[in-house]
């Protein structure tokens, strides 16, 4: 089962590398991760998308709460939330291609970031699903590159992190 946690951390050398160490430790996968300050400064959010069952899931998450750079761990697995994801695309326009590689990207409400007489670089966000879909359209023109961010996620609803909530 897919799980994605999000977990507020004192934004200071070497927490990266332990929580990190904490899932690998354990032989569990991180599929996704995504690291960035909050508001505070002093404190970063990681987003992490994981697999496994809820048991191992239960047990890395009270590990987590046990680091001491750890503030905050939630999952939000079976909550309502807000997902989305960044990734830019490198695809072969061909002057017999090019066309119909700016009505896929339209469709999909991407942009073009650049532009050589041989490719297109598409920038586009959105959940995850709506990436895969742009990928399978663009992909019988020929993907040079792909990047992608991860997933960021926030909760829905007025409640906000601030680290001591």
């Amino acid at each position: 089962m897919k799980h994605t946690i999000s977990v507020l951390v004192e934004n200071e050398f070497g927490v990266l590398t332990r929580v990190a160490g904490l899932f690998s430790g354990r032989g569990f996968n991180i599929e996704s991760l995504s690291v960035a300050p909050t508001i505070d400064p002093s404190i970063s959010r990681m987003t992490i998308v994981t697999s496994g069952d809820d048991q191992i899931l239960e047990q890395i998450t009270k590990q987590l709460n046990k680091l001491i750079d750890v503030i905050k761990v939630i999952d939000f697995t079976g909550q309502d939330y807000v997902e989305r994801e960044m990734a830019m695309i490198k695809v072969t326009a061909e002057e017999k291609t090019r066309a119909e590689v700016l009505r896929i990207v339209d469709i999909f409400r991407a942009k073009v970031v650049d532009v050589t007489p041989r490719s297109f670089t598409v920038e586009v966000t959105g959940a995850p699903n709506k990436i895969n879909a742009l990928v399978e359209l663009l992909s019988p023109m020929g993907i040079k590159e792909l990047v992608r961010s991860g997933p960021v996620v926030l909760g829905r609803g007025p409640k906000a992190w601030r680290g001591t909530d």
